[in-house]
Protein backbone atom coordinates (compact mmCIF):
# COMPACT_ATOMS: atom_id res chain seq x y z
CA UNK A 1 0.00 0.00 0.00
CA UNK A 2 1.16 3.57 -0.71
CA UNK A 3 -0.16 6.40 0.62
CA UNK A 4 0.70 9.72 -1.23
CA UNK A 5 0.52 13.80 -0.31
CA UNK A 6 0.77 16.24 -2.31
CA UNK A 7 1.50 19.94 -0.97
CA UNK A 8 2.95 22.99 -2.78
CA UNK A 9 -0.08 24.27 -4.85
CA UNK A 10 -1.74 28.29 -4.17
CA UNK A 11 -2.55 30.78 -5.96
CA UNK A 12 0.23 32.34 -8.48
CA UNK A 13 0.33 35.31 -11.41
CA UNK A 14 0.76 34.40 -15.04
CA UNK A 15 3.96 33.74 -15.79
CA UNK A 16 4.99 32.81 -12.23
CA UNK A 17 6.09 29.59 -11.11
CA UNK A 18 5.45 27.19 -8.31
CA UNK A 19 6.51 23.75 -7.01
CA UNK A 20 4.10 20.78 -6.12
CA UNK A 21 5.73 18.12 -4.14
CA UNK A 22 4.23 14.51 -3.51
CA UNK A 23 5.13 12.82 -0.40
CA UNK A 24 4.88 8.77 -0.64
CA UNK A 25 4.81 6.64 2.09
CA UNK A 26 6.66 3.32 2.55
CA UNK A 27 9.79 1.59 2.07
CA UNK A 28 8.99 0.41 -1.72
CA UNK A 29 9.02 3.94 -3.59
CA UNK A 30 11.92 3.39 -5.63
CA UNK A 31 9.76 0.33 -7.28
CA UNK A 32 7.05 3.01 -8.34
CA UNK A 33 6.78 4.84 -11.69
CA UNK A 34 5.49 8.29 -10.90
CA UNK A 35 2.66 10.29 -12.27
CA UNK A 36 1.34 13.77 -12.30
CA UNK A 37 -2.42 14.47 -13.31
CA UNK A 38 -4.76 17.95 -13.52
CA UNK A 39 -8.61 18.35 -13.33
CA UNK A 40 -10.34 21.59 -14.18
CA UNK A 41 -13.64 22.18 -13.41
CA UNK A 42 -15.99 20.43 -16.08
CA UNK A 43 -13.22 18.99 -17.44
CA UNK A 44 -11.84 15.24 -16.93
CA UNK A 45 -8.68 14.53 -15.32
CA UNK A 46 -5.60 14.88 -18.00
CA UNK A 47 -1.77 13.71 -17.62
CA UNK A 48 1.04 16.07 -17.28
CA UNK A 49 3.66 14.49 -16.31
CA UNK A 50 5.47 10.94 -15.23
CA UNK A 51 9.01 9.40 -14.26
CA UNK A 52 10.36 5.83 -14.14
CA UNK A 53 10.84 4.84 -11.02
CA UNK A 54 14.91 5.61 -11.76
CA UNK A 55 14.30 8.75 -12.34
CA UNK A 56 15.79 8.32 -16.11
CA UNK A 57 12.77 8.48 -18.02
CA UNK A 58 10.41 11.19 -18.22
CA UNK A 59 7.39 11.94 -20.61
CA UNK A 60 5.35 15.33 -20.82
CA UNK A 61 1.69 15.90 -22.25
CA UNK A 62 2.46 18.82 -25.31
CA UNK A 63 0.72 21.55 -23.54
CA UNK A 64 3.55 21.37 -20.44
CA UNK A 65 6.48 20.49 -22.41
CA UNK A 66 9.02 22.65 -21.61
CA UNK A 67 7.48 24.63 -19.43
CA UNK A 68 6.77 22.13 -16.33
CA UNK A 69 9.66 19.29 -15.35
CA UNK A 70 8.97 15.88 -13.17
CA UNK A 71 11.90 14.36 -10.57
CA UNK A 72 12.30 12.69 -7.84
CA UNK A 73 14.78 11.85 -4.86
CA UNK A 74 13.85 8.33 -4.31
CA UNK A 75 16.12 8.90 -0.46
CA UNK A 76 13.42 10.60 0.45
CA UNK A 77 10.11 9.32 -1.14
CA UNK A 78 9.01 12.41 -3.49
CA UNK A 79 8.18 13.24 -6.73
CA UNK A 80 8.28 17.04 -7.43
CA UNK A 81 6.39 18.96 -10.29
CA UNK A 82 8.72 21.91 -11.01
CA UNK A 83 5.87 24.22 -12.83
CA UNK A 84 7.47 27.65 -14.47
CA UNK A 85 5.95 30.48 -17.33
CA UNK A 86 2.18 29.63 -15.78
CA UNK A 87 -0.75 30.22 -17.71
CA UNK A 88 -4.51 30.85 -16.73
CA UNK A 89 -4.78 27.36 -18.66
CA UNK A 90 -2.77 25.42 -16.24
CA UNK A 91 -5.53 26.09 -12.73
CA UNK A 92 -7.10 23.02 -11.54
CA UNK A 93 -6.37 20.24 -8.86
CA UNK A 94 -3.34 18.70 -9.24
CA UNK A 95 -3.03 14.82 -8.56
CA UNK A 96 0.37 12.77 -8.19
CA UNK A 97 -0.59 9.29 -8.76
CA UNK A 98 1.90 5.82 -8.26
CA UNK A 99 2.34 2.57 -10.21
CA UNK A 100 4.45 -0.59 -9.17
CA UNK A 101 6.75 -0.87 -11.85
CA UNK A 102 9.80 -3.20 -10.38
CA UNK A 103 10.84 -4.85 -14.11
CA UNK A 104 10.30 -1.78 -16.46
CA UNK A 105 11.79 1.88 -16.13
CA UNK A 106 9.25 3.64 -18.79
CA UNK A 107 6.58 6.16 -17.78
CA UNK A 108 2.63 6.18 -17.81
CA UNK A 109 0.71 8.77 -19.72
CA UNK A 110 -3.07 6.90 -18.32
CA UNK A 111 -4.71 7.47 -15.33
CA UNK A 112 -5.91 3.62 -15.05
CA UNK A 113 -2.12 2.43 -15.53
CA UNK A 114 -1.67 4.04 -11.97
CA UNK A 115 -3.10 2.33 -8.77
CA UNK A 116 -2.43 4.89 -6.03
CA UNK A 117 -3.65 8.35 -5.52
CA UNK A 118 -3.30 11.29 -3.92
CA UNK A 119 -6.51 14.14 -2.68
CA UNK A 120 -4.73 16.75 -4.61
CA UNK A 121 -3.88 19.95 -4.46
CA UNK A 122 -5.36 23.65 -6.02
CA UNK A 123 -3.26 25.13 -8.21
CA UNK A 124 -4.93 28.52 -9.23
CA UNK A 125 -3.02 31.03 -11.85
CA UNK A 126 -4.44 34.77 -12.43
CA UNK A 127 -4.39 36.80 -15.68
Amino acid sequence: QVQLVESGGGLVQAGGSLRLSCAASGRTFSSHAMGWFRQAPVKEREFVASIGRSGSRTSYADSVKGRFTISRDNAKNTVYLQMNSLKPEDTAVYYCAARLSEYVIGTYSHDYDYNYWGQGTQVTVSS
